[in-house]
């Protein structure tokens, strides 16, 4: 019996699609749409376009994804399995492809492929094409993963992570790392090999901090967090970005200012707001209750995840959920946390209110995943 498998739950009795999560996921994109809107009506107004033109094109995404989401649900996420090395080949291909003349430059990186009017950023794809890869790697050794096991795993992540800090995307770098270890963590990784990860992980920090291998802007914005005090120049811009995020979260107050009626977020006071910011449009527009409700709601997401991965019939399934709730429930974290200022600043989105393409069609082919294993395992998808 393995580290999220109670007797209760390692029944097969069968399963339903879990439709709370599924309404769970829509309420959300749809609460970050209204969000959107908010956050960039003004400045679009300013710049003589509809103040729709963002929302309008995140509903298309949002769309795409409720559809791949439901589509994905009704698959047997076993058959996955047969793809799973087929599609970490092409997501590492795709990598190499966007640092090339085909890859499409912008604001200091080159992570995107632009196709006309909508940018793909396969970054945010390959890391679910590693949650498949590890997860199917790791069914398929039922007996337990030895050290050399572990070594081609760190390698296979390791060479994804490389590709991705060169364009440079330290965000997803590090999710997709925790991701790692938390799924080699319940797939039974032994205790001294885990601790030889744990060691060599920070060993690893220190190595990427200390030995020039971050560029200067790169650790002063991981840093910048910690000193927002400063009186640096080299720290200003970024301690202003988080100064400014925490000031439109405060003026919400206990009730808010309204949907459409906040000062800060209507005058564009917040930089990319409607992106890595969109919490500030919450925290100003809803305030203190509105915010924890969408905390909350986004908190039910990952519970009912972590239920999937927790009743899921076998290691594959489990795996998979297990990857998902990960990477889910860290996203919130690390994007909430550092609009608030307790964590730094890495560029991650909020799961379904964060506008960019990529970012909601990776989160609602995510739950897809989960909601594919539970409609598979053991016991039934209530409340």
């Amino acid at each position: 019996m393995t580290l999220l498998q109670s007797p209760r739950t390692a029944r097969s009795t069968g399963g339903s699609t879990d439709w709370w999560l599924v309404l769970a996921c829509i309420g959300a994109s749809l609460i970050g749409m209204v969000m959107i809107y908010t956050a960039t009506r003004t400045g679009l107004a300013v710049n003589g376009l509809a103040g729709t033109y963002f929302v309008k094109r995140q509903a298309i995404f949002v769309f795409m994804g409720i559809v791949a989401m439901l589509i994905l649900t009704m698959l047997d996420y076993r058959i996955f399995e047969q793809f799973a090395t087929a599609t970490y080949i092409v997501m590492v291909g795709m990598l190499l492809m966007v640092l090339s003349p085909f890859g499409s430059h912008a604001l200091g990186a080159q992570r995107w492929f632009s196709l006309g009017f909508v940018q793909i950023q396969p970054s945010e794809f390959a890391l679910l094409a590693l949650i498949l890869a590890v997860a199917t790697y790791c069914s398929r050794r039922p007996e337990g993963l030895s050290l050399r096991d572990v070594s081609r795993l760190l390698l296979m992540a390791g060479f994804m992570m490389v590709l991705i800090l060169v364009q440079p995307d330290l965000g997803t770098s590090i999710i997709m790392g925790i991701t790692l270890l938390v799924m080699l963590t319940v797939a039974g990784l032994p205790g001294r090999i885990l601790t030889l990860l744990l060691l060599g992980t920070v060993l690893l920090g220190i190595v990427v901090f200390a030995g020039g291998i971050l560029s200067h802007y790169q650790i002063l914005r991981i840093t910048s967090f910690l000193h927002q005090d400063s009186s640096s120049p080299g720290l200003a811009q970024y301690i202003y970005n988080v100064n400014q995020a925490k000031t439109a979260i405060g003026a919400g107050g206990l009730f808010g200012t309204g949907i459409g009626h906040g000062g800060l977020t209507n005058l564009g006071y917040v930089p990319e707001q409607q992106t890595d910011f969109i919490f500030t449009a919450v925290g100003e527009q809803l305030g203190f209750i509105g915010s924890a409700a969408v905390l909350a709601l986004l908190g039910f997401i990952s519970w009912r995840v972590l239920r999937i991965a927790m009743q899921a019939k076998d290691i594959l399934g489990r795996l998979i959920a297990i990857g998902v709730f990960t990477f889910f429930t860290f996203s919130v974290f690390q994007n909430a946390g550092m609009t608030m200022g307790i964590m730094p600043v890495t560029g991650i989105p909020l799961p379904f209110f964060s506008y960019g393409g990529s970012s909601a069609l990776v989160f609602f082919i995510a739950i897809g995943l989960a909601l594919s294993v539970g409609a598979r395992r053991g016991g039934v998808a209530g409340p």
